[in-house]
């Protein structure tokens, strides 16, 4: 599966119902360190994931002296949605750190174990060192480095998962949760 800020905002309105605005606010301070979400992405994804039967509007509507405000819950289609994403480790691939960390702390916003997710997460990745190692075993030179590339990426990742592991309590704790 891909991480989309469709994930992030199921995720964070499974812990309480929230306005497009808040959940801006909340994705900047966890995520948005490097590249901070534009509001109409929160408001475009909100509509498709109401479309789509997996938020849904609560009557709470606030006056704030400007438009009225809509606040926003999760399904129970949109929470069966979360499960089966935050369950599925990803495809090892370059690029993914920034997924597992995302998993990471959703995991932790919902107050389950994410070590049981970065454990899911090691296996898949060790399986797929284990495909490339055999792989590799009988190609020629300029595909054995390829996949050597590929398996220092894998090793890579394992140390941070490792790492991500044995700091879990620490960064519940950074997150306030």
């Amino acid at each position: 599966m891909y991480m989309s800020a469709s994930f992030v905002i199921l995720g964070f309105l499974e812990r309480q119902s929230n306005y497009g605005y808040e959940l801006k606010k909340l994705y900047d301070s966890l995520f948005g360190r490097d590249k901070p979400i534009l509001s109409g992405q929160i408001y475009s994804t909100l509509t498709r994931l109401a479309r789509d039967g997996k938020v849904e509007e609560v009557a709470d509507k606030e006056l704030s002296g400007g438009p009225e405000r809509t606040k926003y819950a999760i399904t129970r289609k949109g929470r069966n949605h979360l499960n089966a994403w935050l369950q599925t480790p990803e495809e090892p691939a370059p690029q993914l750190q920034a997924t597992m960390y995302i998993k990471t702390v959703l995991a932790l916003l919902r107050s389950d174990d994410a070590s049981v997710y970065l454990d899911r997460q090691r296996h898949a990745h060790i399986e797929r060192m284990r495909s490339l190692v055999k792989n590799r075993r009988d190609c020629q030179i300029a595909e054995k480095l390829l996949i050597d590339h590929a398996i220092f990426h894998l090793e890579a990742d394992l140390r941070w998962i490792d790492l991500t592991s044995s700091r879990l309590t620490k960064l519940k704790e950074q997150l306030c949760l």
